[in-house]
């Protein structure tokens, strides 16, 4: 039995395809490095400079000079490149970024995103995903359907300051999977052993069901 943790990150390494350049989110986005398929070549990206992270390092292999937009140690594969954070933003904002994948801390029924700070609590600042969310190609949200107080994350508007309006693609939670279109939002997965009656209970957003789920051929264990 996969975790809500575990879950999420399974669905979302599906995101990922050969010969993309991702840019991985602070938190658990950054847990993908280590869900890559070796027949998969892929770069992934970071703000502060890096383009070819490689896997999290073994204990006691780290290096401090090698560390991801989260200051957390990594390693660089084979053909990285190192540049300075002008640069990064470069890539980022010319649109060079096929992939974005990002936490979440609320997502609207209209494709809004609100991950980066929550008023009376110290930020360090706005970070890269202000200019993700406009210069990536794709973004792709990943965030638990609830809260740790029991509350949907996934609303008709955000109550959080808002990172971008309309700007995702795609939703990902522990129970489910949305897609955001011209039409709404979709719900075209549920992951674990929820129901379409279950994923409606603790969402606030109004959504429409795909037809491959209504036929019983989108649930994902």
């Amino acid at each position: 039995m996969l975790t809500s943790r575990e879950r999420i990150i399974k669905r979302a390494s599906e995101e990922i395809k050969d010969g993309m350049n991702v840019n991985l989110g602070i938190g658990m986005p950054t847990l993908l490095a280590n869900e890559i398929p070796e027949t998969i070549d892929v770069f992934l990206q970071s703000e502060n400079g890096l383009l070819g992270i490689g896997p999290y390092p073994y204990a006691g292999e780290e290096n401090a000079d090698l560390i991801n937009a989260g200051k957390e140690t990594v390693t660089a594969r084979a053909g990285a490149s190192f540049f300075d954070n002008a640069e990064s933003f470069a890539m980022i904002r010319g649109g060079h970024i096929d992939l974005a994948v990002l936490g979440g801390m609320e997502v609207s029924e209209d494709g809004d995103l609100a991950n980066w700070m929550i008023p009376g609590k110290m930020v360090k600042g706005m970070g890269g995903a202000m200019d993700l969310v406009q210069g990536a190609k794709k973004i792709v949200i990943i965030m638990d359907h609830v809260n740790k107080h029991g509350e949907t994350k996934v609303r008709k508007a955000c109550t959080l300051p808002v990172t971008g309006l309309k700007v995702v693609d795609r939703l990902i939670t522990d129970r489910a999977v949305f897609d955001f279109t011209k039409d709404g939002m979709v719900l075209t997965e549920i992951l674990g052993n929820g129901t379409i009656d279950d994923i409606k209970a603790c969402t606030e957003a109004s959504f429409t069901v795909s037809k491959k789920l209504l036929e019983g051929v989108s649930k994902n264990d």
